[in-house]
């Protein structure tokens, strides 16, 4: 009789390395195999690392092309600001030679013509600075009289003999004042 108490044992396939002594062109084509797949591994690293400096580098170049755009957009914009300031500073003169047109008795047409021309210069950013009776500012005054004052307080624009200009909050040119005090 047979005792049920034995070990079963199933048969297996034996793996290449419980199969003993090999060949020596056997180990050769394991090891050569095994030297393939390193070497693809190998592969396969390096193109994912240049990849991704590819990659890296797209990125840094479309962020330099982005800043470019908004150097440039910055750029065009100050330069027609300027443009803009430089035409308004040629056109002073016109409108020195209008107030003392209006002041000298030149009638309503010149009058509504520097009314038109400015409005339009204002809508733009144009500021006159026409100081009468205000404090002395140097940055926003240029004294070129003087009469004494009562001795009361600061001095003050006693009369404007030029009118000043501001261009979006720069001034283009101060007012030419007598300053009393």
């Amino acid at each position: 009789m047979t005792d049920s108490h034995e070990p079963v044992t199933s048969e297996r396939q034996p793996e290449p390395s419980d199969r003993g002594p090999q060949t020596p062109e056997e180990g050769q084509v394991e090891v050569e195999a095994a030297a393939e797949e390193v070497e693809a591994d190998l592969e396969v690293a390096r193109l994912a690392r240049e990849r991704d400096d590819y990659l890296d580098a797209l990125r840094r170049l479309q962020a330099d092309f982005e800043n470019y755009k908004k150097r440039m957009i910055k750029q065009q914009t100050e330069h027609l600001e300027r443009a803009a300031e430089a035409l308004v500073e040629k056109l002073l003169p016109v409108f020195d030679t209008a107030d003392l047109a209006i002041a000298h008795g030149g009638g309503e047409e010149v009058k509504h013509i520097w009314t038109a021309l400015f409005d339009a210069l204002e809508r733009e950013g144009l500021e006159r600075i026409d100081p009468l009776d205000q404090p002395f500012d140097p940055t926003l005054h240029d004294a070129v009289a003087h009469e004494p004052g009562d001795g009361e307080g600061e001095p003050r624009v006693a009369e404007v003999m030029r009118a000043g200009y501001r261009w979006k909050g720069r001034v283009l040119r101060p007012a030419m004042v007598k300053v009393r005090g």
